[in-house]
């Protein structure tokens, strides 16, 4: 159950679940006893005991161990406000913690949105085994990769710049991995893979009108549009395929450079939004325009569209998002049928995606 304010200390989902079964007894008045596992694999590659560090040595054979995570150890979800305004899920009165520091995840004080979804997110687990399900979670492990994020920047801004080192490895943060595994999609960005044009003579009978080009080039245009003209204003951005060819073509070595600039300079809050939606939908484009469409940092931008009197494009959100990068899929499904629990899987698991890209970078500030 979902209440209003409490404590509560948790594990979240796709992580070693850091709490104590111990301290679950207590809220449960139950008869098993939760141990700290330090990290819980699969059923297969679990071991038979496990240990914690606060009460000593606890032995807890796997039956007793897969039972205990079969059910739920809270029973109420709430958010608790720090004095400055930081957000808090709490499980009971165990917070939700970051799986990598191990510390209460905190929510920025702009996204009390986030921190509500995050708590219905649990509410919606029926067992501690689903929490080890990163699709179960969507929204705790963005808001956790997120966490990483800000913890590594400050780091990072905080220490003085070190001397050239041997170690080419040296200087790779979670920001340069995020950038450098995106700019890839700007080549084989999937709105800008478009379908041969139609043929002009011969059998009419495969015809169809529009054709599948026809629909990709107009999902295209407004986004390219968009993107050319207040976000990186002058870059060309080419399609993918040229005519006659099965191998994507690199975009100018100038759209590369201020494309990798402008994620290089996001918010860690809106590079980690920009990353799950890019890896959803296959393409940067749509991944960009979906951030700049409800990021924090893009206000002004969407302000000053907002004002102008030849701007009447409606909000670019979840499904413009899912329609643009699944055009093909939807025209070929749509004439040949959906392949049952595929095709409709893939569809929801996208629109989940963007869902909690879109709570990730939005706020109130």
């Amino acid at each position: 159950m979902c209440t209003g304010n409490t404590d509560t200390k948790f594990t979240p989902s796709f992580q070693p679940l850091v709490t104590t079964i111990n301290e679950a007894n207590a809220a449960t008045s139950s008869s098993f006893s939760f141990i700290s596992c330090e990290s819980i694999a699969s059923d297969s590659t679990r071991p038979s005991t496990y240990s914690t560090a606060s009460s000593g040595v606890t032995l807890c054979n796997q039956s007793k161990l897969a039972n205990t995570l079969k059910k739920r150890f809270w029973k109420d979800i709430s958010v608790r406000t720090s004095p400055d305004g930081v957000y808090t899920v709490l499980l009971d009165s165990r917070p939700v913690r970051n799986p990598q520091t191990k510390v209460p995840l905190p929510i920025p004080p702009s996204k009390s949105h986030l921190a509500t979804a995050i708590a219905h997110e649990w509410d919606l687990l029926t067992s501690a085994q689903q929490a080890l399900r990163a699709h179960l979670t969507p929204l705790t492990s963005i808001a956790s990769r997120a966490h990483d994020l800000v913890l590594q920047d400050a780091t990072t801004a905080s220490s003085e710049p070190s001397p050239v080192s041997a170690a080419p490895h040296a200087s790779r943060t979670i920001r340069t991995d995020i950038v450098k595994t995106l700019i890839p999609y700007l080549d084989t960005d999937t709105l800008l893979c478009w379908a041969p044009p139609p043929p002009k003579e011969g059998d009419l009978t495969l015809q169809v009108v529009p054709s599948l080009r026809d629909l990709q080039v107009q999902a295209a245009e407004p986004i390219v549009a968009y993107l050319t003209s207040s976000i990186w204003p002058g870059v060309q951005l080419n399609p993918s395929l040229e005519e006659g060819s099965i191998l994507p073509s690199q975009q100018p070595a100038e759209t590369r450079a201020i494309v990798r600039g402008w994620m290089s300079g996001l918010n860690a809050w809106e590079l980690v939004g920009l990353e799950r939606a890019v890896l959803a939908g296959k393409s940067l484009c749509v991944g960009a325009r979906l951030i700049c469409e409800w990021g924090e940092s893009f206000k002004d931008v969407r302000d000053a569209l907002t004002s102008a009197t030849s701007y009447k494009e409606k909000r670019f959100g979840i499904e413009e998002a899912a329609q643009a990068c699944s055009l093909e899929v939807a025209w070929q499904t749509g004439r040949w049928g959906e392949v049952e629990d595929t095709h409709d899987v893939d569809k929801e698991d996208l629109r989940s995606q963007f869902g909690s890209a879109i709570l990730a970078v939005s706020g109130t500030s």
